[in-house]
């Protein structure tokens, strides 16, 4: 719980910070639609109030204390989130694209091809896709909305599963021909590909005891590649199995090995009100696996 009597005034925090990030108490007070004095006054305040120094007065240029630095980096984080927690909520930013997250393989495989849905049926939504490996977490001003492969757990975040899907590691027939596969040591002996960013082969192999030996090569490549080079047998992929279905009954890839489990592509999205764009978009997405 805050012990609000403890706090400095609202005042000399905002004129603190807008000094910082100004560099001088005339462009602070300019900011605030104050006068440099105004400015002064409050920083003084503050001083007093917390009873250390958060300027260097000895400098010739504006420099703050160690302490100064602490407090401003605080502030900047603070009123940060303050700042775009209220444009989320009074639709301040309703006309900022709306920010999605997802890996290569899933926009490539699944959202893009459904797009030109999306774009008929709303065409005031402006959209920006933000493919990566980095997993990015939704935050007002920023990402909307995540569509993450896993269980659903990330904590602080709330999720609803889209498309359900097992790993599975899969090969073109030209690479690994008919062969039988009993162990997952028996796949060390054929190249593999994997997303750039991403030890995906590796990791799935110690998952499944093989500790010792290394593949025949590894090829990095962006994750809209992967399913082309698997195709054309250039080497073996680990992905989700919806991504690969379609080539798996069309006889292009073959799975190898299927890990089972409560696993799919998710719909993660930060807790409290989500903006009228975002709304539409989620919808839509329920209408999509409906289908």
């Amino acid at each position: 719980m805050i012990d609000w009597h403890s706090l400095p005034p609202l005042t000399a925090l905002r004129a603190f910070s807008a000094l910082s990030d100004a560099g001088s108490v005339v462009e602070a007070g300019a900011q605030l639609n104050v006068s440099h004095a105004a400015i002064s006054q409050q920083l003084k305040a503050l001083e007093t109030h917390m009873g250390i120094a958060l300027v260097d007065r000895s400098a010739r240029a504006m420099v703050l204390t160690p302490e100064g630095q602490h407090l401003a980096e605080a502030l900047r984080v603070g009123f940060g989130a303050i700042f775009r927690e209220v444009e989320a909520l009074t639709g301040a930013n309703a006309d900022r694209p709306l920010q999605i997250s997802t890996t290569q393989l899933f926009a490539t495989t699944w959202l893009m091809p459904r797009m030109r849905d999306f774009q008929d049926k709303h065409p005031g939504v402006d959209v920006m896709i933000n493919p990566s490996t980095h997993l990015c977490n939704p935050e007002a001003g920023g990402i909307d909305v995540g569509l993450r492969f896993g269980m659903g757990q990330w904590a602080g975040l709330e999720t609803e599963m889209l498309v359900p899907t097992n790993m599975v590691v899969t090969a073109a027939p030209d690479l690994v021909g008919e062969r039988d596969f009993d162990s997952p040591a028996d796949l060390l002996c054929y190249p593999w590909l994997q997303e750039l960013g991403t030890s995906e082969a590796r990791d799935w192999l110690h998952r499944h005891g093989v500790i010792d030996g290394r593949c025949k090569s590894v090829t990095h490549v962006p994750g809209n590649l992967m399913l082309d080079g698997a195709r054309s047998g250039q080497g073996i992929i680990l992905t989700a199995s919806s991504a690969v279905q379609p080539d798996v009954d069309a006889g292009r890839l073959r799975i190898l090995f299927r890990d089972a489990g409560d696993t799919g592509y998710f719909i993660v999205t930060r807790p409290g009100v989500h903006r009228a764009a975002l709304k539409v978009f989620l919808t839509w997405l329920r209408k999509q696996v409906a289908r």
